[in-house]
């Protein structure tokens, strides 16, 4: 049994790879070979690409890089039919994924996708792609089932798998870190476009609390350290730590925090935060002609209210980002928290990645 992954950027790895991991429990012989990264390498698959320095951000730096993007859809194409697996496991990554489900499925290629694009945002055209070239949805939201099943579309709740992986972490983590003060935690993203857009800002707010708190920022795994130099030259007293994100928020009092995925970890790691995000004039204003929800971050989306400050675009200022800061870090704090219980009871139980790995061995042996 051979199984090809494509996983384009960091959460997709390493949710592809707890569900690798728990996948071959159950079909220890299969073979597994893919794109992804550090995570997906520690499971030990073998990878035909390595996602890092290829994750762009905004349709401005999709389409500089685009010929890029090309080549390494042409170099994965190939790859999959030399290969020839029996599935593909499409993680997240829909700008990409989508083409790669429509060629593998015209290439008698049977296609799972975890983790869905976020049709239910914006772009809810797309339905009728994934209806036609994915054979079952495998869906993280609990909203997000009755999406594809009023669409007619195959889909199986799992469950979140960053309960999973926090689990995990929680359980296998030998060392906690230390600091002497209380730790604010920055998180400007792992893509390079977004940590330059996100971090000076980030740095001059936070700045205001350095007598009194730690200011630590947690490095990208696919971004070299040197990358972050330019940014901390001024602020000596800054901490920079590389790929050790769950640590950090396992010990942070209060976060900064790029919107995406981290959100929801911070959220789920217990650590009151705000959301910032800032792109491109041009990306920012096609994105709000085209995005159809209220929130950005997933804790706001998944509760349906604003528990969490979005900062977005003109409102992303140090005056701003350093006030609801110091909201979070004070009276606004014991609120956030009581809506982040509410938010792991709406989650439900761990058990994403095996309920995942039980619907795709299923699948296969039919």
């Amino acid at each position: 049994m051979k199984l090809y992954v494509i996983a384009g950027e960091s959460s997709g790895d390493l949710h592809a790879a707890s569900l690798i991991r728990e996948l071959r429990y159950l079909i220890p012989d299969i073979k597994v070979r893919g794109m992804g990264g550090k995570k997906l390498m520690a499971e030990g698959i073998e990878l035909s690409q390595d996602y890092a320095g290829l994750n762009f951000m905004g349709f401005i730096e999709v389409l500089k890089n685009l010929p890029t993007i090309l080549r390494l859809m042409k170099h994965i194409k190939t790859d999959i039919l030399r290969w020839q697996p029996d599935a593909i496991l499409l993680v997240d990554y829909p700008g990409f994924n989508l083409r790669m489900a429509e060629f593998c499925k015209n290439n008698g290629i049977r296609v799972f996708y975890y983790i869905s694009p976020q049709l239910w945002a914006w772009k809810e055209n797309r339905v009728k792609k994934i209806k036609k070239y994915v054979d079952e949805m495998l869906v993280i939201l609990p909203f997000e089932e009755a999406f594809y099943a009023r669409h007619g579309i195959r889909v199986h709740y799992v469950g979140h798998p960053l309960l999973d992986a926090i689990q995990h972490f929680k359980v296998s983590e030998k060392s906690v870190l230390h600091f002497d003060k209380p730790v604010i935690a920055l998180l400007p993203g792992s893509r390079k476009g977004e940590v330059s857009a996100m971090l000076p800002v980030m740095l001059q707010a936070a700045n205001a609390f350095k007598h009194h708190y730690e200011i630590v920022v947690a490095g990208a795994p696919s971004l070299p350290l040197s990358f972050y130099h330019s940014f901390l030259q001024d602020f000596p007293h800054v901490k920079l730590l590389e790929n050790q994100t769950y640590a950090l928020l396992n010990i942070a009092y209060a976060a900064l925090v790029t919107s995406g995925t981290a959100t929801l970890e911070t959220a789920l790691f217990n650590v009151p935060q705000v959301v910032c995000y800032k792109g491109s004039r041009i990306s920012y204003e096609i994105a709000k002609r085209l995005i159809k929800v209220n929130y950005i971050s997933l804790v706001n989306l998944i509760l349906d209210k604003p528990v969490v400050k979005e900062l977005i675009q003109h409102e992303f200022t140090v005056g701003a980002v350093q006030l609801e800061l110091e909201h979070v870090l004070g009276k606004g704090r014991e609120s956030m928290l009581r809506d982040y219980e509410s938010l792991r009871q709406v989650l439900g139980n761990s058990g994403a990645s095996i309920h995942a790995a039980e619907t795709i061995a299923s699948r296969l042996r039919s």
